[in-house]
């Protein structure tokens, strides 16, 4: 079984950083069968693909984000985080961790379809204001 724990989301104004972290505990799994990612949800749409991590740091994110956004991990893959630099008022909203134990090897890993997510945390909320 996964657990996954977000923290770090705040208020800050347009051009501001945050540093999302995502804690994954449990037991019975390796960490290097886990896919890694984060999505986003604003009220009244789907949750939108982030970007993800695999457990050899190989990453890929929403066009949306690149090169504004970054995800690494520490701790053997088990904190995940996600720094979000160059704020914008439209990146307002709930970021989610999720991950996976089936998409490494079935090479979906970075495809960011949400439904491929098993387990999720319980989302941090991220406000940036003009």
């Amino acid at each position: 079984q996964v657990q996954l724990a977000e923290s770090g989301g705040g208020s800050v104004q347009a051009g501001g950083s945050l540093r999302l972290t995502c804690l994954v505990s449990g037991s019975g799994f390796a960490r290097s069968r886990l896919c890694m990612a984060w999505f986003r949800q604003t009220p009244g749409k789907s949750r939108e693909w982030v970007g993800a991590i695999e457990s050899d740091g190989t990453t890929a994110y929403a066009e949306s984000v690149k090169g504004r956004f970054t995800l690494s991990q520490e701790n053997r893959g088990r904190t995940v985080y996600l720094q979000l630099n160059s704020l914008k008022p439209e990146d307002t909203a709930m970021f989610y961790c999720a991950a996976d134990l089936n998409l490494v090897w079935s090479d979906k890993c970075l495809l960011g379809r949400s439904n491929d997510f098993g387990y999720w945390g319980q989302g941090t909320q991220v406000t940036v204001s003009s």
